[in-house]
Parts: structure tokens; C-alpha cells; sequence
């Protein structure tokens, strides 16, 4: 007992001389929101610590996440979408199940790849173990981390040959399961819902456009892209298809939604457009986005 209490007086004491004197008093405060002040995490063979990565939180990102991490930092009111609530403990990337905490590793991923087209930059400048130290202490804002477990990583089968049929398959599912309604029917972000829709948080949010980039929030990879279909954007209108899509028709959706990407290349891209229609497709697009800018952000 008496060296948990010397544990908790060392970490409290470390916060303490990083800390600005305003975010002191925002502590003092706030409710207290650590279940677990020892808290670790395992990515592979790292560890992390934290009492390591309080210090680090402390000095990189309270300004957006607040001093308890529910968000509301003191950037909070001009970021969009608004930063993570922690305390919370919704994420959108995870390789686990909708509705289930993430891995360690799916933290440890977001802070080094940060988010496109947000405020959330990049960390990946900071050590792996500093990176991982963060983890855990993030992991502290919140009672879930002590009452549940992470949930089971959905298996990513191998990716299938790339095809016409598959790509052409993929716009037919794309149809079918109405992603045209808030991403539209080019991918560009416009569709009817669009405008309608808001996040956890009763915050507008756009859905992606697929034509501004070859890079989504969660990745950049196929199997990033398979992955958010069965996996779902928790805390944002985009849910699991898991239960509604088979594997090889999701391996058909990336293929076509790759050839939305007309900016990026691509095997898809290259696919599609020697083909006489897809060809045309892809040059009236590019004409379009000429004449019209780049259209919506996402």
C-alpha cells in the first residue's frame, strides 16, 4: 500500500512541473477520471508505461483533449471534427469488432499516422516507446480499459485477383448498399444525406471523398480500406457491414472505390481506364473537377 502511495505522490508530483499553471486549475476542477494510474500497454514487445506518458500527454496534447481527456481542451471549440473524448472510449480505427474496445496497437497506429484531413497531426516523430507510453496513459481516462477487453480482431482474408468483373462487381455493391447516399454517386462526399449527418457528439461530419485522396483516416492500404467496412467508424454514421457483406464482395467495393481516386494511381485506376468506358468515365471526371475545383472536403 504504502509504495502504490509513493507511485501515485512521483506521478502527480511529474505532472505537476510540466504543467502550465491554467491547466493546474482546470485539474483541480475536473472530476477525476483515472481508474487506473498504473496502466500499461503492450505493443508487441514494446511496453508502455503511464506515468511515462503522463508527462508526454501533458506537453503535446491537453491543448485539444483536455486535462481529463473528454475533449474539451482549450483548441477544442475551433477544431473540427472535435477532438476524441477519451474518457469515452470510442474510437473509430480499431482492427476489433464495432462496439468494442481496440487493441493497444490501433492506438499506437492512430497517434503515429494521425488523421487526414483533421487537426490530429502525425506523431510518428516521437519514439516508439514514447508513442507507447501514451497509449497507456490514455487508456487511464477511462473505466472501460478495467472492465472490459478488447475485442477480437476481425481476420482480413487474402485480396483476391484484380479484375474488370471485380470492379464493375465492386459499383454494384457500392449501388446496392446505398454508399451513394452520403458519399455520392462519384465518391465525392455530396450525396443527399450528406448534409444531414452528425457525429457521437451531435457534430456535423462529412463523409469521406474518395476522389480528393488515396488516403482515408484509417490507412491507406486495401486491407485499410476492407477493414473499415467490417469494422465500422464508431462514433460516426459509417457502421459494420460485417453482418450484411461477404468478404469477396467487400474485396470489390475497395477495387471500384479505387477507381474513384481518378487523381491517384492505381492497378485499379489503370485497370478501369484501359477499357473504353472506363476510360471515358475517368476523363469526364477529370474534365469536371477542372471546371469545378475539387469539390467538397471530407
Amino acid at each position: 500500500m504504502a509504495n502504490k502511495t509513493i507511485k501515485k505522490f512521483c506521478l502527480n508530483a511529474a505532472i505537476a512541473l510540466v504543467l502550465p499553471f491554467g491547466l493546474m486549475a482546470q485539474l483541480d476542477q475536473a472530476p477525476a477520471a483515472k481508474p487506473n494510474p498504473n496502466e500499461e500497454s503492450h505493443i508487441g514487445d514494446l511496453a508502455g508505461h503511464a506515468h511515462a506518458g503522463a508527462e508526454l500527454y501533458y506537453r503535446y496534447c491537453w491543448g485539444c483533449h483536455g486535462a481529463r481527456g473528454n475533449g474539451d481542451g482549450e483548441n477544442a471549440p475551433y477544431v473540427t471534427p472535435t477532438p476524441r473524448n477519451f474518457v469515452a472510449a470510442v474510437f473509430k480505427c480499431r482492427s476489433t469488432p464495432t462496439g468494442t474496445l481496440p487493441l493497444d496497437s490501433d492506438l499506437y497506429n492512430s497517434i503515429g499516422r494521425g488523421f487526414n484531413f483533421t487537426n490530429m497531426p502525425s506523431w510518428i516523430t516521437l519514439t516508439a516507446q514514447n508513442r507507447a507510453d501514451l497509449v497507456a496513459f490514455i487508456k487511464t481516462f477511462s473505466a472501460r480499459w478495467v472492465t472490459e477487453k478488447p475485442g477480437t480482431p476481425i481476420e482480413i482474408p487474402a485480396e483476391p485477383k484484380l479484375t474488370i468483373e471485380s470492379i464493375k462487381h465492386g459499383g454494384e455493391r457500392y449501388q446496392k448498399l446505398e454508399c451513394w447516399k452520403c458519399h455520392g454517386q462519384e465518391g465525392r462526399g455530396d450525396g443527399p444525406s450528406a448534409s444531414t449527418l452528425t457525429d457521437s457528439n451531435d457534430q456535423p461530419i462529412r463523409p469521406y471523398n474518395f476522389t480528393s485522396d488515396n488516403r482515408s483516416k484509417c490507412g491507406k492500404t486495401n486491407a485499410d480500406l476492407y477493414r473499415i467496412f467490417m469494422t465500422g467508424l464508431d462514433g460516426t454514421p459509417m457502421p459494420s457491414f460485417a453482418d450484411v457483406v461477404k468478404p469477396e464482395d467487400a474485396w470489390d467495393l475497395v477495387h471500384y472505390l479505387r477507381t474513384l481516386q481518378y487523381n491517384n494511381p492505381s492497378p485499379e485506376l489503370a485497370l478501369w481506364e484501359s477499357t473504353p468506358e472506363g476510360k471515358a468515365i475517368v476523363a469526364a471526371k477529370k474534365v469536371e473537377n477542372t471546371n469545378t475545383g475539387s469539390g467538397i472536403k471530407p
